[in-house]
């Protein structure tokens, strides 16, 4: 099972999701207060769809996650290198906070390979999500919402 970390509280509240996590390991290394939080389970599939940007997670009703079906679309390297640059800052931050988190080295590694990605490589207009590009070139990837 993978789970989805909303703020407590904001029920049928759109952008109230906080964390996502592929498994319980990682859930257990979020750096959160579990009780500050609503923890809801889903399937791996789901969260697949949301760490390579087919869905995205709107809010939550009772225990259920509600998606919306999104298209991505990088048209240019700019698009593409704003993305990025949004990426690496709070990874940056998490790294330089962290050091001793045991998912630490996975990510500097994933920092790195985002410092060291070409945006000129990519044949635009990119239809796929940048995590989803790096899955088909057997790289890995994370979602933002991953980062602890």
């Amino acid at each position: 099972m993978s789970y989805f970390v909303f703020s407590k509280n904001e029920e049928n509240v759109d952008g109230a999701i906080y964390r996502i996590a592929e498994n319980e390991n990682d859930l257990n290394n979020l750096n959160i207060v579990f009780s500050s939080y609503k923890i809801i389970e889903d399937s791996l599939e789901n969260f697949n769809e949301v760490k390579f940007g087919t869905k995205n997670v709107a809010k939550y009703e009772n225990n259920s996650v509600v998606y919306d079906i999104i298209n991505t679309n990088y048209i240019d390297s700019n698009v593409l290198t704003f993305y990025l640059n949004n990426i690496k800052k709070p990874l940056q931050n998490f790294l330089n906070t962290n050091p001793n988190h045991p998912l630490f080295n996975n990510f500097q590694n994933y920092y790195t390979q985002l410092n060291n990605f070409d945006v000129n490589s990519v044949q635009y207009p990119l239809q796929i999500s940048l995590e989803k590009y790096f899955n088909n070139l057997q790289l890995p990837s994370y979602h933002p919402l991953q980062i602890p």
